[in-house]
């Protein structure tokens, strides 16, 4: 299926993709989680590309769910719309390249929780971000009353769920829903820019980090523990050995994809 919404660009090992319905404040509709979901399995198909930025085009990183296409939906019809995006946010959360949430303006409703689902998130200091379905007479469909508590604490959580405020990226910051803030001509620069640190590193190790780091957030201490020492034993076969010697031998690791 050829990308009508979504644009992909690829160099030096990073993916950037913006979404591209900036007349619809790239709201999102079904014909997107149908190109996610493509995109997704053509980017963790390739071994080319280490690290996957996402940001919006225009005034918006995507200002939620498509209204005009949801609001004649039956009960199951709507459960079922829920469930789409709930299965695309959670393949991107599990691919295993490394995914920063570029967000450029407005990130709300489905696209603050596309955010979420992020594994990071760099703000323009004009994002605003927020869960406003409450003003409409309905929940977030996309997961974001399981990941917003367990991202930014129940309190904060519930603040922004119960009272659909729309925050600025200094409050988000404050909250830990972002993790820098920077001027909107710099976004993507240091987007790109920590996409490069990270796709210098060894590709089994950042695999495994975000590997082990999200599954073991949701297990008890001790199974997390035990997840971890696995992990990092198994890379003393292969990369870890390669960046050992080089950091003794004092120079660059020649990694394998």
């Amino acid at each position: 299926m050829p990308y009508e919404i979504l644009k992909m660009e690829a160099a030096e090992g990073i993916a950037t993709v913006t979404i591209s319905r900036p007349q619809a404040l790239n709201a999102l509709n079904s014909r997107f989680f149908q190109e996610m979901d493509n995109l997704i399995a053509e980017i963790g198909a390739r071994d080319d590309i280490k690290v996957l930025i996402i940001t919006g085009e225009g005034k918006a990183f995507a200002a939620g769910a498509d209204i005009a296409e949801m609001v004649d939906k039956t009960r199951d019809q709507a459960a079922q719309f829920s469930k789409v995006g709930q299965r695309t946010f959670r393949s991107l959360e599990l691919l295993a390249k490394p995914v920063i949430a570029a967000v450029n303006g407005f990130a709300l409703g489905g696209g603050c929780e596309l955010a979420l689902a992020c594994d990071f998130r760099i703000a323009s200091a004009k994002a605003k971000f927020g869960q406003p379905e409450v003003n409409l007479g309905v929940i977030p469909g996309y997961a974001a009353t399981q990941r917003l508590p367990r991202l930014i604490g129940l309190g904060n959580a519930l603040f922004l769920l119960l009272t659909g405020e729309m925050i600025g990226a200094e409050d988000a910051l404050r909250m830990g829903l972002v993790q820098k803030i920077v001027e909107p001509d710099e976004l993507m620069p240091a987007a790109l820019g920590l996409a490069k640190t990270i796709a210098s590193k060894g590709p089994r190790a950042v695999k495994l980090v975000k590997q082990v780091t999200r599954q073991g957030f949701l297990m008890d201490f001790e199974a997390g523990c035990a997840l971890e020492s696995g992990m990092f034993g198994s890379l003393f076969e292969n990369e870890g050995a390669e960046g050992m010697r080089a950091f003794l031998e004092k120079r660059a690791p020649q990694w394998k994809s």
